[in-house]
């Protein structure tokens, strides 16, 4: 495998990330390999924009309705699973496409994590903390203790939060501190990372556009055959908890569709940040995807 190399395609929701990945794994006649943490679940479809397997054009993807909501896959597990499917594609291809926006899975597989202590005391005292007072002040905490990491986090996602606010109050280091440093183990792969960049205006037009064909797809839909598992962390996420929301009579629809806009908005923003810490990217210019593949394709060479 020391010739090998895992192509990633990185870039904040709506960007086109999965139509790249499968241009470039058709040139190169190679696979995908999912690094979408919410594309792993076979409950959900609409609101985690999966590829059809009319988009997919017989590319084999891995990590595509792979999980069950029911066991919901840690990074840890993902770097684990996917390292033995990138082991056995490096037996036939060269090179394979890692596509995806959670920035902890691409992490876990291209560089590991590292061994992050773990105290069920400090956790489950956080747990109280959370049942009694809300996520609202244990955000602010995480904030003011690790400010590097509250703006990659889903603000929305209270098991990261706590997991954070453990690690902090453990150890008196940050979180952000254990994700990404110098010692990680040694992959056995060279790694080439694109992230999309589109100017602002163009990546909110695409997520509006995104969102109104979710919508018009049967999202609420979807959302109300979920509904019976809303109390699982998986499901805390963009586009289904807003939906909770309205189908709990909490909010009204229009409330419902435009926080799902403004929260797609936001989550943009924080992967948008956390892919800046890759120093080695390459930031793609283009909007067009031709000329994204030809950028691509352009470097590669």
């Amino acid at each position: 495998m020391s010739k090998k190399r895992l192509i990633v395609i990185a870039g904040p929701t709506a960007s086109g990330k999965t139509s790249l990945a499968i241009e470039l794994a058709k040139h190169y006649n190679t696979s995908v390999i999912s690094a979408d943490s919410r594309q792993f679940y076979k409950e959900v479809t609409i609101g985690t924009a999966k590829p059809s397997l009319e988009e997919q054009n017989g590319i084999i993807h891995y990590f595509i309705d792979s999980h069950s909501l029911n066991n919901p896959l840690t990074a840890s597990i993902y770097a684990e699973e996917a390292l033995v499917i990138l082991e056995q594609e490096f037996q036939v291809n060269d090179l394979v496409i890692l596509v995806g926006g959670s920035g902890l899975f691409i992490d876990a597989l291209c560089v590991g994590l590292d061994k992050i202590p773990f105290s069920q005391e400090v956790r489950d005292q956080l747990n109280i903390e959370y049942s009694k007072v809300g996520l609202e002040k244990l955000l602010i905490e995480l904030a003011h203790k690790d400010p590097e990491y509250f703006v990659q986090v889903d603000q929305s996602n209270a098991v990261r939060v706590i997991r954070a606010l453990e690690v902090i109050r453990n150890t008196g280091n940050t979180y952000s501190s254990y994700l990404i440093n110098d010692t990680k183990e040694a992959r056995n792969f060279d790694t080439t990372y694109f992230v999309i960049n589109h100017p602002r205006e163009i990546l909110y037009q695409r997520i509006e556009k995104r969102v109104d064909s979710m919508l018009a797809a049967g999202l609420v839909d979807e959302v109300r055959s979920v509904q019976h598992l809303a109390h699982l962390q998986t499901l805390n996420t963009v586009g289904y908890s807003e939906f909770f929301r309205y189908l709990k009579d909490e909010i009204d629809y229009e409330t419902a569709v435009q926080l799902v806009k403004q929260n797609t908005r936001r989550y943009a923003k924080r992967q948008l940040t956390w892919f800046r810490r890759y120093p080695k990217a390459v930031w793609l210019s283009q909007t067009d995807l031709s000329l994204q593949l030809e950028e691509v394709l352009s470097y590669m060479k």
